[in-house]
């Protein structure tokens, strides 16, 4: 019997915790609830009259959250994109919160769950959906977007210096086949790069990247997603963002200092 199990190790905690400053009969909100590393903490620090809302687009991170947070009654799970955050406070009754926080990308489970084809280790299906329930999946990406589409992201949200050499060998090879996993994806990758430039990680990593960020859609609404959080915050209320690439830090470095003019 398959027993999923979401290990995830919190990044910067101590420092997230810090900066939110929590309020014990305070209103917080999870973003990217996971498996609830962080979450766990905030809850932790919560009285009877805090609450803390747990938001993911991944039903297996939500379900895992629920176990990891079982001992809490104080918490409210919902199957949604941070993105959405003021419909979705506005949908449950509240208009303004103590703190938010975003740990932005994709997680340690998802990259681990070789089945869900985030990694380029191993061969998976194509698939790279963080909500399982949408249609657009790296599959559809790889084999329906044209030449200078797929150039584009790659060399957009990969900072791929090699994107349009790919996007014209996939096009090349699936003029055979449909590329379906992700090995076929990586061998593309790899032909289409110079060994001699494959010395900076793995040759996939930045292509990879790119096609997670097209399907989930993670950075066209990014800078949006600050500026309304910033709105749903109380008077002194606190917004933790974690970013782990330049152009994540970008969009949300940009939404700040316009939120302060």
């Amino acid at each position: 019997m398959f027993v999923l199990e979401f290990k995830h190790k919190p990044v910067l905690l101590e420092e997230c915790i810090d900066g939110l400053n929590i309020n014990p009969d305070g209103i917080y909100v999870d973003g990217t609830l996971g498996g609830a590393g962080h979450s766990k903490v905030i809850a932790s620090k919560l009285s009877e009259n805090g609450l803390l809302i747990g938001i993911d687009r991944d039903l297996d991170a939500l379900e895992a959250a629920r176990k990891n947070l079982q001992e809490f009654n104080n918490v409210k799970y919902i199957h949604g994109n941070h993105d959405d955050i003021k419909s979705i406070l506005n949908n449950i009754g509240i208009e303004q919160v103590d703190g938010i926080l975003l740990d932005l990308g994709v997680s340690s489970f998802q990259l681990d769950e070789k089945t869900r084809g985030f990694s380029y280790i191993g061969e998976n299906e194509l698939d790279m959906r963080m909500d399982k329930t949408q249609d657009l999946t790296a599959k559809k990406v790889v084999n329906s977007y044209s030449e200078d589409d797929l150039a584009n992201i790659i060399y957009e949200y990969g900072e791929e210096r090699f994107s349009r050499n790919i996007a014209k060998n996939i096009c090349k090879y699936r003029e055979e086949k449909e590329i379906e996993t992700t090995a076929e994806l990586v061998k593309i990758i790899e032909d289409s790069i110079p060994k001699s430039k494959q010395k900076d990680g793995h040759p996939a990593k930045r292509t990879f990247q790119a096609i997670r960020i097209e399907v989930n859609d993670e950075l066209r609404p990014l800078y949006n997603t600050v500026k309304d959080s910033i709105s749903c915050l109380k008077s002194g209320g606190r917004l933790c963002i974690i970013t782990f690439h330049s152009l994540e830090d970008r969009a949300v470095k940009q939404a700040y200092t316009d939120a302060m003019r």
